[in-house]
Protein backbone atom coordinates (compact mmCIF):
# COMPACT_ATOMS: atom_id res chain seq x y z
CA UNK A 1 0.00 0.00 0.00
CA UNK A 2 2.71 2.21 0.76
CA UNK A 3 3.70 5.06 -1.82
CA UNK A 4 7.17 4.97 -3.57
CA UNK A 5 9.08 6.10 -0.36
CA UNK A 6 11.68 8.63 0.17
CA UNK A 7 13.63 10.91 2.64
CA UNK A 8 17.06 11.96 2.13
CA UNK A 9 18.58 12.04 5.73
CA UNK A 10 22.21 13.43 7.31
CA UNK A 11 23.73 11.00 9.82
CA UNK A 12 26.66 12.53 11.94
CA UNK A 13 28.36 11.87 15.05
CA UNK A 14 29.77 14.46 17.27
CA UNK A 15 32.91 14.53 19.63
CA UNK A 16 35.72 16.51 20.94
CA UNK A 17 38.85 16.42 18.72
CA UNK A 18 41.32 17.41 22.01
CA UNK A 19 40.26 13.38 23.36
CA UNK A 20 41.92 11.94 19.99
CA UNK A 21 45.83 12.12 21.00
CA UNK A 22 44.70 11.71 24.70
CA UNK A 23 42.62 8.17 24.46
CA UNK A 24 44.17 5.90 22.01
CA UNK A 25 41.40 4.05 19.93
CA UNK A 26 38.40 5.97 21.54
CA UNK A 27 37.86 7.75 17.85
CA UNK A 28 37.80 4.46 16.03
CA UNK A 29 35.53 2.66 18.59
CA UNK A 30 33.21 6.09 18.60
CA UNK A 31 33.12 5.62 14.64
CA UNK A 32 32.54 1.75 14.47
CA UNK A 33 29.45 3.09 16.89
CA UNK A 34 28.08 5.51 14.10
CA UNK A 35 28.83 2.80 11.31
CA UNK A 36 26.58 0.64 12.84
CA UNK A 37 23.80 3.56 13.15
CA UNK A 38 24.00 3.65 9.65
CA UNK A 39 23.84 0.38 8.72
CA UNK A 40 20.72 0.52 10.72
CA UNK A 41 19.34 3.78 9.13
CA UNK A 42 19.37 2.36 6.09
CA UNK A 43 15.89 1.41 4.02
CA UNK A 44 14.50 0.93 1.37
CA UNK A 45 12.59 4.49 1.85
CA UNK A 46 15.82 6.16 3.50
CA UNK A 47 19.07 7.47 1.12
CA UNK A 48 21.65 8.03 4.14
CA UNK A 49 24.06 11.10 3.40
CA UNK A 50 26.93 10.44 5.45
CA UNK A 51 28.99 13.52 7.16
CA UNK A 52 31.10 11.78 9.56
CA UNK A 53 32.88 12.15 13.10
CA UNK A 54 32.05 16.03 13.62
CA UNK A 55 34.57 17.06 16.64
CA UNK A 56 35.62 20.80 15.53
CA UNK A 57 34.62 23.84 14.17
CA UNK A 58 35.96 23.63 10.76
CA UNK A 59 34.52 20.15 10.86
CA UNK A 60 31.07 21.19 11.41
CA UNK A 61 30.94 24.14 9.56
CA UNK A 62 32.17 21.62 6.04
CA UNK A 63 29.84 19.16 7.33
CA UNK A 64 27.06 22.19 7.50
CA UNK A 65 27.49 23.11 4.17
CA UNK A 66 27.98 19.40 3.00
CA UNK A 67 23.99 18.75 4.52
CA UNK A 68 22.71 21.65 2.84
CA UNK A 69 24.30 20.90 -0.74
CA UNK A 70 22.39 17.43 -0.65
CA UNK A 71 18.91 18.67 0.28
CA UNK A 72 19.05 16.45 2.80
CA UNK A 73 15.69 16.44 5.03
CA UNK A 74 16.27 15.41 8.40
CA UNK A 75 19.85 15.81 10.62
CA UNK A 76 20.16 12.65 12.54
CA UNK A 77 23.29 13.76 15.32
CA UNK A 78 24.35 11.21 17.45
CA UNK A 79 26.07 12.06 20.24
CA UNK A 80 28.90 9.73 20.33
CA UNK A 81 30.60 11.34 23.71
CA UNK A 82 31.04 14.97 24.62
CA UNK A 83 31.10 17.97 21.93
CA UNK A 84 31.25 21.23 22.68
CA UNK A 85 27.76 22.75 22.33
CA UNK A 86 29.43 25.86 19.93
CA UNK A 87 30.46 23.08 17.72
CA UNK A 88 27.02 21.27 17.27
CA UNK A 89 25.58 24.95 16.79
CA UNK A 90 27.36 25.75 13.94
CA UNK A 91 26.69 22.19 12.17
CA UNK A 92 22.91 22.72 12.67
CA UNK A 93 22.53 26.68 11.78
CA UNK A 94 24.12 25.60 8.47
CA UNK A 95 22.47 22.41 8.01
CA UNK A 96 18.48 24.05 8.48
CA UNK A 97 16.51 21.50 8.95
CA UNK A 98 15.23 19.45 11.42
CA UNK A 99 17.47 17.87 13.73
CA UNK A 100 16.85 14.40 15.50
CA UNK A 101 19.72 14.04 18.36
CA UNK A 102 20.20 10.66 19.30
CA UNK A 103 21.31 10.14 22.76
CA UNK A 104 22.85 6.48 22.57
CA UNK A 105 25.55 4.87 24.59
CA UNK A 106 26.91 1.42 23.66
CA UNK A 107 25.04 -0.85 26.02
CA UNK A 108 22.31 -0.56 28.64
CA UNK A 109 24.75 -0.49 31.42
CA UNK A 110 28.39 0.30 31.85
CA UNK A 111 30.75 -2.84 32.80
CA UNK A 112 31.29 -1.77 36.34
CA UNK A 113 34.12 -5.02 37.24
CA UNK A 114 35.29 -4.94 33.83
CA UNK A 115 35.68 -1.49 34.14
CA UNK A 116 37.10 -1.06 37.67
CA UNK A 117 39.81 -3.85 37.01
CA UNK A 118 41.62 -1.82 34.15
CA UNK A 119 45.36 -1.11 35.25
CA UNK A 120 45.63 2.53 33.60
CA UNK A 121 43.58 5.03 34.21
CA UNK A 122 44.13 6.71 31.10
CA UNK A 123 42.72 3.98 29.69
CA UNK A 124 40.01 3.91 31.76
CA UNK A 125 38.99 7.20 31.32
CA UNK A 126 38.88 6.36 27.40
CA UNK A 127 36.68 3.51 28.12
CA UNK A 128 34.46 5.70 29.81
CA UNK A 129 33.52 8.99 27.72
CA UNK A 130 32.81 6.24 25.20
CA UNK A 131 29.67 5.75 27.29
CA UNK A 132 29.60 9.68 27.61
CA UNK A 133 26.42 10.43 25.40
CA UNK A 134 24.11 11.79 27.86
CA UNK A 135 26.99 14.31 29.18
CA UNK A 136 26.24 17.11 26.42
CA UNK A 137 22.67 16.77 25.67
CA UNK A 138 21.43 19.08 28.43
CA UNK A 139 24.18 21.49 26.93
CA UNK A 140 22.88 21.27 23.10
CA UNK A 141 19.45 21.58 23.97
CA UNK A 142 20.33 25.07 26.02
CA UNK A 143 21.86 26.40 22.76
CA UNK A 144 19.41 25.01 20.24
CA UNK A 145 16.18 26.45 22.46
CA UNK A 146 18.21 29.69 22.93
CA UNK A 147 18.76 29.67 19.11
CA UNK A 148 15.33 29.13 18.23
CA UNK A 149 16.71 25.61 16.64
CA UNK A 150 13.95 22.60 16.42
CA UNK A 151 15.20 19.47 18.13
CA UNK A 152 14.11 16.27 19.02
CA UNK A 153 15.78 13.53 20.72
CA UNK A 154 15.99 9.68 21.20
CA UNK A 155 17.50 8.59 24.51
CA UNK A 156 18.44 4.48 25.06
CA UNK A 157 21.06 2.19 23.41
CA UNK A 158 22.02 0.31 20.14
CA UNK A 159 20.54 -3.31 21.21
CA UNK A 160 17.16 -2.15 22.22
CA UNK A 161 14.46 -2.93 19.86
CA UNK A 162 12.50 0.52 21.41
CA UNK A 163 15.08 2.33 20.84
CA UNK A 164 15.02 2.26 16.59
CA UNK A 165 10.88 1.38 16.97
CA UNK A 166 11.21 5.16 18.09
CA UNK A 167 13.87 6.55 16.11
CA UNK A 168 12.15 4.72 12.68
CA UNK A 169 8.82 6.06 13.53
CA UNK A 170 10.53 9.91 13.40
CA UNK A 171 11.99 8.53 10.13
CA UNK A 172 8.63 7.95 8.63
CA UNK A 173 7.00 11.24 10.36
CA UNK A 174 10.21 13.32 8.32
CA UNK A 175 9.37 11.23 5.10
CA UNK A 176 5.93 12.30 5.80
CA UNK A 177 6.51 15.67 6.42
CA UNK A 178 8.82 15.34 2.77
CA UNK A 179 5.65 13.90 0.68
CA UNK A 180 3.88 16.98 1.85
CA UNK A 181 6.29 19.26 0.94
CA UNK A 182 6.39 17.88 -2.49
CA UNK A 183 2.87 17.24 -3.19
CA UNK A 184 0.06 19.26 -5.46
CA UNK A 185 -3.10 19.47 -3.72
CA UNK A 186 -5.99 20.27 -6.04
CA UNK A 187 -9.44 21.54 -5.70
CA UNK A 188 -12.02 21.32 -7.43
CA UNK A 189 -15.24 22.91 -7.41
CA UNK A 190 -16.44 24.75 -4.44
CA UNK A 191 -17.48 24.50 -0.57
CA UNK A 192 -20.62 22.49 0.20
CA UNK A 193 -22.81 25.64 1.01
CA UNK A 194 -23.02 26.51 4.85
CA UNK A 195 -20.36 23.76 5.83
CA UNK A 196 -18.51 26.69 7.98
CA UNK A 197 -16.73 23.94 9.51
CA UNK A 198 -15.06 22.77 6.57
CA UNK A 199 -13.98 26.19 5.19
CA UNK A 200 -10.25 26.76 5.78
CA UNK A 201 -7.58 29.77 5.22
CA UNK A 202 -5.57 27.62 2.01
CA UNK A 203 -2.34 29.85 2.17
CA UNK A 204 -2.08 28.81 6.03
CA UNK A 205 -2.55 24.77 4.41
CA UNK A 206 0.82 25.93 2.11
CA UNK A 207 2.46 27.17 5.26
CA UNK A 208 1.69 24.51 7.44
CA UNK A 209 2.44 21.85 5.33
CA UNK A 210 4.32 23.02 2.24
CA UNK A 211 2.17 21.50 -0.59
CA UNK A 212 1.29 23.47 -3.47
CA UNK A 213 -2.24 24.11 -3.99
CA UNK A 214 -3.59 23.70 -7.48
CA UNK A 215 -7.27 25.65 -8.30
CA UNK A 216 -8.88 23.26 -10.69
CA UNK A 217 -12.24 23.59 -13.21
CA UNK A 218 -14.83 20.86 -13.35
CA UNK A 219 -15.01 22.00 -17.18
CA UNK A 220 -11.38 21.00 -17.95
CA UNK A 221 -12.44 17.19 -16.57
CA UNK A 222 -15.93 17.85 -18.35
CA UNK A 223 -13.85 18.12 -21.44
CA UNK A 224 -11.84 15.22 -21.02
CA UNK A 225 -14.29 12.60 -20.43
CA UNK A 226 -15.23 13.78 -24.04
CA UNK A 227 -11.76 12.43 -25.44
CA UNK A 228 -12.21 9.12 -23.85
CA UNK A 229 -12.31 6.76 -25.98
CA UNK A 230 -15.20 3.46 -26.60
CA UNK A 231 -12.36 1.10 -25.69
CA UNK A 232 -11.13 2.80 -22.67
CA UNK A 233 -14.58 2.81 -21.28
CA UNK A 234 -14.78 -1.06 -21.74
CA UNK A 235 -11.26 -1.59 -20.16
CA UNK A 236 -12.06 0.71 -17.09
CA UNK A 237 -15.27 -1.52 -16.93
CA UNK A 238 -13.27 -4.87 -16.53
CA UNK A 239 -11.00 -3.02 -14.30
CA UNK A 240 -14.20 -1.87 -12.03
CA UNK A 241 -15.31 -5.78 -12.28
CA UNK A 242 -11.50 -6.50 -10.83
CA UNK A 243 -11.61 -4.29 -7.94
CA UNK A 244 -15.40 -3.87 -7.22
CA UNK A 245 -17.75 -6.58 -6.01
CA UNK A 246 -20.66 -5.33 -8.53
CA UNK A 247 -24.15 -5.52 -7.38
CA UNK A 248 -26.39 -7.34 -10.25
CA UNK A 249 -28.68 -4.24 -10.21
CA UNK A 250 -26.44 -1.94 -11.38
CA UNK A 251 -26.80 -0.53 -14.83
CA UNK A 252 -24.19 -1.21 -17.58
CA UNK A 253 -25.05 2.39 -18.75
CA UNK A 254 -23.86 3.52 -15.11
CA UNK A 255 -20.93 1.42 -15.10
CA UNK A 256 -19.97 3.07 -18.69
CA UNK A 257 -20.54 6.08 -17.32
CA UNK A 258 -18.41 5.99 -14.39
CA UNK A 259 -15.75 4.34 -16.27
CA UNK A 260 -15.55 7.51 -18.80
CA UNK A 261 -14.73 9.72 -15.59
CA UNK A 262 -12.48 7.16 -14.13
CA UNK A 263 -10.40 7.58 -16.95
CA UNK A 264 -10.42 10.91 -17.41
CA UNK A 265 -9.60 11.24 -13.64
CA UNK A 266 -6.68 9.73 -14.21
CA UNK A 267 -5.43 11.65 -16.76
CA UNK A 268 -6.26 14.83 -14.86
CA UNK A 269 -4.90 13.64 -11.44
CA UNK A 270 -1.82 13.19 -14.28
CA UNK A 271 -1.89 15.79 -15.94
CA UNK A 272 -1.83 18.17 -12.58
CA UNK A 273 0.62 16.07 -10.70
CA UNK A 274 -1.91 15.50 -7.96
CA UNK A 275 -1.02 13.81 -4.55
CA UNK A 276 -4.50 14.49 -3.25
CA UNK A 277 -7.76 16.04 -4.21
CA UNK A 278 -10.44 17.43 -2.45
CA UNK A 279 -14.07 18.59 -4.29
CA UNK A 280 -17.22 18.89 -4.57
CA UNK A 281 -19.29 20.77 -7.62
CA UNK A 282 -23.38 20.71 -7.96
CA UNK A 283 -23.09 21.18 -11.33
CA UNK A 284 -26.69 22.53 -11.72
CA UNK A 285 -27.52 24.52 -14.71
CA UNK A 286 -24.57 22.50 -17.03
CA UNK A 287 -25.79 19.02 -18.14
CA UNK A 288 -22.03 17.92 -18.77
CA UNK A 289 -20.55 19.20 -15.64
CA UNK A 290 -23.50 17.85 -13.56
CA UNK A 291 -23.15 14.26 -15.38
CA UNK A 292 -19.06 14.33 -14.90
CA UNK A 293 -19.50 15.19 -11.28
CA UNK A 294 -22.16 12.74 -10.67
CA UNK A 295 -20.30 9.69 -12.02
CA UNK A 296 -17.04 10.74 -10.13
CA UNK A 297 -17.24 7.85 -7.13
CA UNK A 298 -15.61 4.98 -8.56
CA UNK A 299 -13.06 7.19 -10.27
CA UNK A 300 -12.05 8.90 -7.11
CA UNK A 301 -12.03 5.61 -5.07
CA UNK A 302 -9.67 3.78 -7.37
CA UNK A 303 -7.90 7.34 -7.24
CA UNK A 304 -7.51 7.34 -3.04
CA UNK A 305 -5.98 3.55 -3.66
CA UNK A 306 -3.40 4.64 -5.91
CA UNK A 307 -2.43 7.09 -2.98
CA UNK A 308 -4.32 10.63 -4.87
CA UNK A 309 -6.72 10.40 -1.98
CA UNK A 310 -9.73 12.11 -2.84
CA UNK A 311 -12.10 13.53 0.24
CA UNK A 312 -15.66 14.82 -0.70
CA UNK A 313 -17.29 18.00 0.00
CA UNK A 314 -13.97 20.14 -1.01
CA UNK A 315 -13.01 19.20 2.96
CA UNK A 316 -9.27 20.72 1.83
CA UNK A 317 -8.05 20.05 5.63
CA UNK A 318 -9.23 15.71 5.43
CA UNK A 319 -7.81 15.65 2.37
CA UNK A 320 -4.52 16.36 4.17
CA UNK A 321 -5.06 14.03 6.79
CA UNK A 322 -6.22 11.67 4.29
CA UNK A 323 -2.46 11.84 2.62
CA UNK A 324 -0.56 11.48 5.80
CA UNK A 325 -2.37 8.49 6.59
CA UNK A 326 -1.74 7.35 3.11
CA UNK A 327 1.84 8.33 3.50
CA UNK A 328 1.99 6.24 6.67
CA UNK A 329 0.82 2.84 4.43
CA UNK A 330 -2.40 3.05 6.39
CA UNK A 331 -4.94 3.93 4.00
CA UNK A 332 -6.91 6.99 5.13
CA UNK A 333 -10.32 6.86 4.14
CA UNK A 334 -12.69 9.64 4.08
CA UNK A 335 -15.27 9.46 6.91
CA UNK A 336 -17.39 10.93 9.90
CA UNK A 337 -19.33 9.60 12.67
CA UNK A 338 -23.17 9.45 12.24
CA UNK A 339 -24.55 7.90 14.73
CA UNK A 340 -23.71 5.31 18.56
CA UNK A 341 -25.30 1.98 18.86
CA UNK A 342 -25.64 2.65 22.97
CA UNK A 343 -26.44 -1.19 23.24
CA UNK A 344 -22.97 -2.21 21.63
CA UNK A 345 -21.19 1.03 23.03
CA UNK A 346 -20.27 1.28 19.24
CA UNK A 347 -19.63 4.30 16.84
CA UNK A 348 -21.08 4.45 13.51
CA UNK A 349 -18.76 5.81 10.86
CA UNK A 350 -18.90 6.24 7.55
CA UNK A 351 -19.69 9.16 3.98
CA UNK A 352 -21.00 8.88 0.79
CA UNK A 353 -18.48 9.04 -2.33
CA UNK A 354 -15.04 7.85 -2.29
CA UNK A 355 -13.62 5.15 -0.18
CA UNK A 356 -10.04 3.80 0.30
CA UNK A 357 -10.70 0.31 -1.37
CA UNK A 358 -7.41 -0.68 -0.49
CA UNK A 359 -8.04 -0.86 3.44
CA UNK A 360 -11.48 -2.74 3.16
CA UNK A 361 -12.47 -5.35 4.94
CA UNK A 362 -13.67 -7.99 1.78
CA UNK A 363 -13.94 -6.29 -1.33
CA UNK A 364 -16.12 -2.91 -2.15
CA UNK A 365 -19.71 -3.42 -3.09
CA UNK A 366 -20.66 -0.75 -5.84
CA UNK A 367 -24.46 0.36 -5.57
CA UNK A 368 -26.88 2.24 -7.87
CA UNK A 369 -28.46 4.87 -6.13
CA UNK A 370 -31.54 7.16 -7.39
CA UNK A 371 -30.30 9.64 -5.34
CA UNK A 372 -26.95 11.67 -3.91
CA UNK A 373 -28.65 12.66 -0.39
CA UNK A 374 -28.47 16.46 -0.21
CA UNK A 375 -26.16 16.40 -3.42
CA UNK A 376 -27.04 16.99 -7.40
CA UNK A 377 -27.56 14.00 -9.32
CA UNK A 378 -28.06 9.79 -9.18
CA UNK A 379 -25.53 7.04 -10.14
CA UNK A 380 -23.14 4.33 -8.67
CA UNK A 381 -22.08 4.69 -4.93
CA UNK A 382 -19.09 2.39 -3.10
CA UNK A 383 -20.14 0.05 0.08
CA UNK A 384 -17.56 -1.18 2.33
CA UNK A 385 -16.05 -1.74 5.73
CA UNK A 386 -12.44 -0.52 7.14
CA UNK A 387 -10.48 -3.37 7.61
CA UNK A 388 -11.50 -5.11 10.96
CA UNK A 389 -8.38 -4.65 13.71
CA UNK A 390 -6.87 -1.30 15.55
CA UNK A 391 -7.29 1.76 13.40
CA UNK A 392 -6.65 5.44 13.94
CA UNK A 393 -9.08 8.21 13.31
CA UNK A 394 -7.00 11.87 12.08
CA UNK A 395 -8.46 15.15 11.87
CA UNK A 396 -6.53 18.64 10.89
CA UNK A 397 -8.62 20.92 12.99
CA UNK A 398 -8.20 25.14 13.31
CA UNK A 399 -6.09 26.36 15.91
CA UNK A 400 -6.04 30.06 16.80
CA UNK A 401 -2.59 30.47 17.61
CA UNK A 402 -1.15 27.81 15.67
CA UNK A 403 -3.13 27.34 12.56
CA UNK A 404 -4.14 24.14 12.52
CA UNK A 405 -3.26 21.07 15.23
CA UNK A 406 -4.10 17.23 14.81
CA UNK A 407 -6.95 15.25 16.64
CA UNK A 408 -6.25 11.75 16.72
CA UNK A 409 -8.27 8.96 18.56
CA UNK A 410 -7.08 4.66 18.48
CA UNK A 411 -10.51 2.81 18.23
CA UNK A 412 -10.62 -0.84 16.70
CA UNK A 413 -12.94 -1.34 13.86
CA UNK A 414 -15.06 -4.48 14.96
CA UNK A 415 -17.68 -6.94 12.62
CA UNK A 416 -21.18 -6.43 13.07
CA UNK A 417 -24.45 -4.82 11.69
CA UNK A 418 -23.92 -1.22 9.46
CA UNK A 419 -26.06 0.00 7.18
CA UNK A 420 -26.54 -1.08 3.31
CA UNK A 421 -27.29 2.21 1.74
CA UNK A 422 -23.82 2.84 -0.93
CA UNK A 423 -22.07 4.47 1.27
CA UNK A 424 -18.77 3.29 3.41
CA UNK A 425 -19.74 2.02 7.11
CA UNK A 426 -17.81 1.11 10.18
CA UNK A 427 -18.39 -0.02 13.21
CA UNK A 428 -15.35 1.46 15.66
CA UNK A 429 -15.15 0.81 19.70
CA UNK A 430 -12.88 3.51 21.61
CA UNK A 431 -11.18 2.37 25.24
CA UNK A 432 -13.06 5.43 26.81
CA UNK A 433 -16.14 4.25 25.44
CA UNK A 434 -18.84 5.92 23.08
CA UNK A 435 -20.21 8.21 24.98
CA UNK A 436 -16.71 9.46 26.14
CA UNK A 437 -15.29 9.47 22.89
CA UNK A 438 -17.76 11.64 20.84
CA UNK A 439 -17.96 14.37 24.04
CA UNK A 440 -13.93 14.36 23.93
CA UNK A 441 -13.54 14.84 20.37
CA UNK A 442 -16.49 17.13 19.78
CA UNK A 443 -14.61 19.41 22.80
CA UNK A 444 -11.54 19.77 20.53
CA UNK A 445 -13.87 21.49 17.81
CA UNK A 446 -13.03 19.72 14.70
CA UNK A 447 -14.89 19.30 11.53
CA UNK A 448 -17.05 16.88 11.29
CA UNK A 449 -14.81 14.68 8.97
CA UNK A 450 -11.99 13.09 9.82
CA UNK A 451 -9.43 10.47 8.28
CA UNK A 452 -9.53 6.70 8.96
CA UNK A 453 -6.74 4.46 8.74
CA UNK A 454 -5.60 1.18 10.11
CA UNK A 455 -3.37 0.53 12.68
CA UNK A 456 -2.33 2.44 15.95
CA UNK A 457 -0.21 5.31 15.03
CA UNK A 458 -0.02 7.80 17.55
CA UNK A 459 3.44 7.69 18.20
CA UNK A 460 4.13 8.63 14.77
CA UNK A 461 1.66 11.19 14.23
CA UNK A 462 3.12 12.75 17.36
CA UNK A 463 6.57 12.98 16.03
CA UNK A 464 5.22 14.62 12.41
CA UNK A 465 3.10 17.04 14.52
CA UNK A 466 6.33 18.30 16.28
CA UNK A 467 8.43 18.13 12.98
CA UNK A 468 5.45 20.24 11.53
CA UNK A 469 5.18 22.51 14.54
CA UNK A 470 1.66 22.07 15.68
CA UNK A 471 -0.36 21.04 18.37
CA UNK A 472 -1.77 17.28 18.74
CA UNK A 473 -4.26 16.37 21.00
CA UNK A 474 -5.03 12.42 21.50
CA UNK A 475 -8.51 11.46 22.62
CA UNK A 476 -7.34 7.84 23.35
Amino acid sequence: MSPEPHLRVALCGIGLEAYWEQFDGLRAELEGYLARAGEQLQSPGVELVPLGLVDSADRAREAGRQCRATNAELLVLYVTTYALSSTVLLLAKRAGIPILVLNLQPRAAIDYAEFNRLPDRIRMTGYWLAYCSACPVPEIANVFTRAGIPFHQVTGYPDDSATWIEIREWLAAARVRSILRDSNLGLLGHYYTGMLDVATDITQISITFGCLIEMLEVDELSALRETVTGEQIDQRVREFRGHFDIQQDCPLAELERAARSSVALDRFAAQHDLGALAYYYKGSGNAANEDTMSSIILGTSLLTARHVPVAGEYEVKNAIAMKILDSLGAGGSYTEYYAIDFHDDIVLMGHDGPGHIAIAEGKTRVRPLDVYHGKVGRGLSVEMSVRQGPVTLLSIAEDKQHGFKFLVAHATCEPGPTLAIGNTNSRFRFSIGARQFVQQWNEQAPAHHCAIGIGHLGPTLNKLARLLQIPIHQVC
